[in-house]
């Protein structure tokens, strides 16, 4: 079907969309029901308080309410420990901090999900970067996925095989990257090969994008420990910053080692401000997530609709925040993010231009027009200006500010399909 810009047209194109996956909906409504349950249920489970919401400052020693909330947050992600803080700056922050914390000189990494996202590549020392694992003499293992997309599991035991693998990381989400997402029982069953391959393996995940997309995290299956960011999905749109890592005590006292200092770890940590947002956020997590979803799916549908390339499909089951949508040529590339920055509530007014990024290797156009910097549970769109020309849109705090992306989406880049799709 194709459109030519007016708006009662969009209207009922988008309706329609909205019709055909009103039965997919349901499900993910489902899993946000499953979700909410537990996050509640931890609350009740730790007499969660009026007082524990009041934050501390300096060394922040005796904190009882950072102590509380980073308990919540250990039975919410099926982890026997958190570290839930403020001073983690982004989810690469976590999951730098699970690496460097847990690995030392002579140890091996294996990178079980293909070449990770773009802003880990400096950490890991895929390229020259002052401080990375391969300065502190840590060497890294890349296994690719195999040709379906899936992880190849038969490689994955074959590397942790080798002699002084300490570490596996699975990347959840799909990244900037031509491959899906990982679902909880894939992860579920790569997690069981490599620990019938080498027990004494630790498994980390980076859980960017996923959480309370499904009703079980890593850490529920077997992960060992688990990595994120407040200003994605457990954040809900309210955390102004912040990370956590979640996963066994012991992984978890060393994270917190590198976090503050030796001997010190988890005890200091100052929580400011934030614990209030910290705890509520939390408990709209589920709620906010599922926002997103509905969000995505639609869009999903509309794109499709339009004969454009994305995935997942609007049908599929979702694992982590991010649809992938394949526009095929810069102008309709710049279009499609320039339509998503021009229904934002914040920045509207400005036009996104590919520029040079930190921690990317290609030219970058974001249209991110949120209350919180960077925070990708409000709806945004990355994309690196290469072919094909993929636009990556995650979040949307509320289901009718999609539609209402949608909607401009569909008036910005319909007359362009309609040059080169049929």
């Amino acid at each position: 079907m194709l459109l030519e810009g007016k708006l009662d047209d969009i209207r009922t194109y988008v309706e329609s969309c909205e019709r055909e996956i009103e039965p997919y909906q349901r499900r993910s409504e489902a899993v946000a029901l499953a979700n909410q349950e537990r996050v509640l249920e931890a609350f009740w489970r730790h007499e969660v308080a009026q007082f524990d919401l009041v934050g501390s400052t300096g060394y922040g020693l005796g904190d009882a309410g950072r102590e509380k909330l980073e308990a919540v947050y250990a039975d919410v992600f099926g982890a026997e420990a958190a570290l839930v803080r403020p001073q983690i700056v982004s989810g690469t922050h976590a999951i730098a901090l699970a690496l460097f914390g847990c690995l030392r000189p002579g140890d091996r990494l294996v990178v079980a999900t293909g070449v990770p996202y773009d802003t880990l590549h400096a950490a890991l020392g895929l390229r020259p970067a002052p401080g990375s694992l391969a300065e502190h003499g840590v060497k890294v293992e890349i296994v690719e996925l195999g040709e379906d997309g899936g992880m190849d599991l038969a490689a994955i035991e074959r590397a942790v095989r080798a002699p002084a693998v300490r570490m596996v990381l699975f990347q959840r989400s799909r990244g900037y990257g031509d491959r899906r997402s990982f679902s909880i029982a894939e992860l579920e069953a790569a997690f069981s090969a490599v620990k019938e391959a080498r027990p004494d393996v630790w498994i980390a995940v980076d859980n960017c994008y996923g959480e309370f997309v499904e009703d079980r995290e890593p850490c529920h299956v077997g992960a060992d420990v688990a990595m994120g960011s407040l200003i994605k999905n457990p954040g809900a749109g309210l955390c102004p910053t912040g990370g956590y890592v979640v996963g066994r005590r012991d992984i978890v006292e060393r994270v917190a080692a590198r976090l503050v200092a030796p001997g010190t770890a988890a005890e200091y940590g100052p929580t400011g401000p934030y614990l209030l947002t910290m705890f509520q956020a939390l408990f709209l997590a589920p709620h906010a997530v599922l926002q997103a979803v509905k969000g995505s799916r639609l869009m999903a549908a509309a794109l499709q609709g339009l004969g454009f390339r994305v995935s997942p499909g609007p049908e599929a089951d979702r694992t982590d925040l991010i649809l992938s949508v394949e526009l095929g040529a810069p102008d309709r590339l710049l279009a499609f993010c320039r339509a998503i920055q021009s229904v934002a509530p914040v920045d509207a007014h400005v036009r996104p231009e590919p520029a040079p990024m930190a921690g990317y290797a290609d030219p970058v156009v974001m249209a991110a027009g949120t209350f919180i910097q960077g925070a990708s549970l409000e709806l945004t769109a990355d994309a690196p200006l290469r072919p094909p020309y993929v636009a990556y849109v995650q979040g949307g705090l509320t289901y009718e500010h999609a539609v209402l992306a949608v909607r401009r989406v569909v008036a910005a880049i319909a007359p362009l399909a309609s040059k080169n799709i049929t």
